[in-house]
């Protein structure tokens, strides 16, 4: 029976993506792209968005934090099992060796920003040796509730543009997959440089969408088209899929990398650079000057 449900489920999950293929395959471009702002290097406290206003969710940034918060709260019992099925299992290794490639050492005092159910925070607090020595932070009280971390590392309330913690507390900062949640890069780069020790590190985790057309139309059907169907089928809550599918459309009018990378550099990091894993996988790393 339970083989026969198994093939029920992928059954129905192919034949509603082959419905939906040529409208996944056609690009869209929710809002105004005329929104879009990148880094402005003379207006230092102009907003600089990860992406505007995705008019299927809301309207504008007051409506975009509450519905993201929202769907992250309600959400968060679903999240780290759905990561796995859709990264098949990889996920915590690379993570693992991303965070290593950007520095983090045994013994690091480090902070993971957007920090949710604790994928990344476990990884560091691996790669550090001492839970003690790390803390997570995220604005969802309901992801923190489902964190899954080491005895030892504490998990806070609070977001990447108002980091609760006093100047110069950390030798590292990471951000999983978290960057296209801001509401504005201009604050929260610059909040993550304050909470750096000098010399310390930035590693900024996230999905881009890949140059080459062909593989990113293929990895649209998949985030936005198969992941939302495997979420329907398998998740607990009811928003979970609308949380999937709003995943893809966050990359897909994101700001690109070179503006990413200017908006650290705006904020005052130096070292700036870019490691890409498969066409898709962006490591931003960067570093508070030593003096």
């Amino acid at each position: 029976m339970a083989n026969i449900a198994v093939v029920t489920i992928r059954f129905r999950c192919a034949k509603q993506l082959w419905r939906e293929l040529p409208r996944l395959l056609t690009p869209h471009y929710p809002g105004n792209a005329e929104n879009m702002t990148d880094p402005d290097t003379t207006h230092p406290h102009a907003v600089t968005a990860p992406h505007p206003p995705l008019d299927r969710y809301y309207s504008d940034e007051t409506q975009r934090r509450g519905w993201v918060r929202r769907m992250f709260d309600n959400t968060a019992s679903d999240y780290d099992r759905i990561e796995r099925l859709i990264g098949f299992g990889s996920g915590s290794r690379y993570r693992h060796d991303a965070l290593a490639r950007a520095g983090l050492k045994a013994g690091m005092r480090a902070l993971d920003v957007g920090a949710g159910t604790g994928l990344v925070t476990r990884q560091a607090a691996a790669i550090v040796g001492d839970p003690k020595l790390i803390i997570g932070v995220d604005p969802s009280p309901g992801m923190l509730e489902c964190a899954r971390v080491p005895a030892g590392v504490k998990m806070v309330e609070g977001s990447a543009e108002q980091i609760p913690f006093p100047d110069a507390s950390f030798d590292f900062v990471s951000m999983g997959y978290a960057l296209r949640h801001l509401s504005d890069l201009s604050v929260a780069f610059p909040e993550c440089l304050r909470v750096l020790k000098a010399g310390g590190r930035l590693c900024i985790l996230e999905i881009t969408r890949p140059q080459r057309k062909f593989v990113a139309a293929m990895l649209k059907v998949y985030l936005r088209g198969i992941v939302p169907l495997v979420a329907r089928v398998s998740a607990r809550n009811d928003d979970t899929p609308a949380l999937w599918a709003y995943y893809w459309d966050t990359i897909e009018q994101c700001v690109p990398p070179e503006a990413v990378m200017q908006a650290l550099k705006s904020a005052g990091f130096q070292n700036v650079r870019r490691h890409v894993e498969v066409q898709i996988f962006s490591e931003y790393c960067a570093q508070r000057p030593a003096a």
